[in-house]
C-alpha cells in the first residue's frame, strides 16, 4: 500500500538541505578520484575452485578511502591478447548486491582479454544496505577501484597489467546509475524529490521514502575521464540526469532496456538517457525481459533465497538471453577499447534499436 504523502519526507529533505548539498557537490577533476592513502591491500589469492569457471581469479580488499578496506574480485585473462598492457572493464552491481553479482559477463570479458574488477559497494550490498540510497556516494567508490587496478593492484601477486587509457564500465539498476554518473552525467535531487511526488508507487520511490536521502552528502558531479567506454543496463533514475551533464557525454554506451522491467519502468530510466546523450548510444530494448534477467541465472540455493531476483520472467529464457549479452558486451569492448582508437573514436549514427536475434 502507498501514502500519498510518503514523498513529502523527500520534498522536505530537498527542500531544507538543497542549498548544502549544492554547496558540497564541487567536481572533481577529470579521471581523479578521492586519493588512495589507506593501508595495503590484502590480497587473498586465487578464488576460483576448479569446477567453478565463473568465480572470480581473485579476491582482494582494496583502500576505499573513507570507507575502508572495500572487497572486491577480479577475472584475469588466460594469457595475453597482444602482449601489451590488458584494457581493464569495473563493474557497478545494483542495490544490495555485490561484487559476484555479474560473474558470467566479467568471465566472458575475461575470456576475451580483459581484467575485469568489480567491487562491493560499502553501505549498499547484500550485508549492508544503510546507504543504499546515497547513490552519488558509488561513482567516486568505483573510482577508488581504478586508481587501485592502475596503481597498487597492478603488483598484487598474479596480476594482469592494465592499461590506463583503455578503461571502461559496466553497470546494471543502481550500477547503471553509478556508470553514468562516472562517465559524466549530473543527478539534480530536486528532480528525484519531483519525480516521487508524481510516482509515489515506483521501486524507486518506495526505497528512498524509506531510508531517505542525506543531501548532505549528494555529491552529483563524479566525473571520471579515465573511462573510454560504458555498458550500462536498466539503469535507476534516469530521469534525474540533466540534459546539458548527458549532452556533454561523448564516449561510446551501450544502454540496455528490459522491455518488461517492472521495477524501474519506462519511460522514466532508460529513455532520458538515451534520447540526451551527447553521442547516441548502441541501443538494445530486450522484448519480454524483466529487470532481474540482466542478472545471470540463478543456482538452486540462490533460488531459494532471493526469489525476487531469481524468479523466471514468463515466457523469457534467461539464460539464452545471456549467451546473447555477453557476446554483445564482448563485441563492444573490443571494438571500443580493443581496436585502434581511430575507430573506437569515431562518430556514432543514430541508434534506432538493436534486439537480440529471436530463439526457438
Amino acid at each position: 500500500m502507498t501514502h500519498p504523502s510518503a514523498p513529502l519526507r523527500v520534498i522536505a529533505g530537498l527542500t531544507l538541505t538543497l542549498t548544502l548539498a549544492l554547496t558540497l557537490a564541487l567536481p572533481l577533476p577529470a579521471g581523479a578520484a578521492s586519493p588512495v592513502h589507506a593501508t595495503p591491500s590484502q590480497a587473498q589469492g586465487p578464488a576460483r575452485a576448479p569446477a567453478d569457471r565463473l568465480a572470480p581469479d581473485q579476491v582482494f580488499t582494496f583502500p576505499g578511502g573513507p570507507d575502508g578496506a572495500v572487497e572486491a574480485g577480479v577475472w584475469l585473462p588466460a594469457r595475453p591478447a597482444d602482449g601489451r598492457p590488458a584494457p581493464l572493464v569495473v563493474f557497478s552491481h545494483g542495490n544490495a548486491g555485490g561484487f559476484r553479482g555479474h560473474a558470467d559477463t566479467a568471465r566472458a570479458l575475461a575470456d576475451a582479454g580483459f581484467v575485469v574488477a568489480a567491487l562491493t559497494h560499502p553501505g549498499d550490498n547484500y550485508r549492508d544496505t544503510r546507504r543504499s540510497t546515497q547513490l552519488t556516494a558509488r561513482a567516486p567508490q568505483l573510482s577508488r577501484l581504478i586508481d587501485y587496478m592502475v596503481g597498487e593492484g597492478a603488483m598484487r601477486p598474479g596480476a594482469v597489467p592494465v592499461d590506463p587509457d583503455r578503461i571502461g564500465a559496466f553497470g546494471f539498476s543502481a550500477g547503471g546509475f553509478t556508470v553514468t554518473s562516472a562517465i559524466g552525467g549530473v543527478s539534480d535531487a530536486a528532480a528525484i524529490g519531483a519525480h516521487c511526488l508524481a510516482h509515489p508507487a515506483v521501486f524507486a520511490c518506495r526505497l528512498l521514502d524509506a531510508k531517505g536521502i542525506d543531501l548532505s552528502t549528494w555529491r552529483p558531479r563524479t566525473r571520471d575521464g579515465r573511462i573510454k567506454a560504458a555498458v550500462i543496463a536498466a539503469p535507476a533514475l534516469g530521469f534525474s540526469f540533466t540534459s546539458d551533464s548527458l549532452a556533454a557525454i561523448r564516449i561510446p554506451v551501450q544502454l540496455w532496456q528490459a522491455g518488461a522491467d517492472a521495477t524501474l519502468p519506462a519511460p522514466d530510466n532508460v529513455e532520458p538517457i538515451r534520447d540526451r546523450l551527447g553521442r547516441a548510444p548502441e541501443y538494445h530494448r530486450v522484448t519480454g525481459a524483466g529487470h532481474y534477467d540482466f542478472m545471470p541465472p540463478c543456482s538452486p540455493g540462490l533460488a531459494a533465497a532471493a526469489p525476487q531476483i531469481c524468479a523466471p520472467t514468463p515466457g523469457f529464457d534467461r539464460a539464452a538471453f545471456h549467451r546473447d549479452f555477453n557476446r554483445e558486451v564482448v563485441r563492444f569492448f573490443r571494438e571500443t577499447l580493443q581496436e585502434p582508437q581511430s575507430r573506437s573514436n569515431a562518430p556514432a549514427p543514430p541508434a534506432p534499436g538493436r534486439t537480440p536475434p529471436p530463439r526457438e
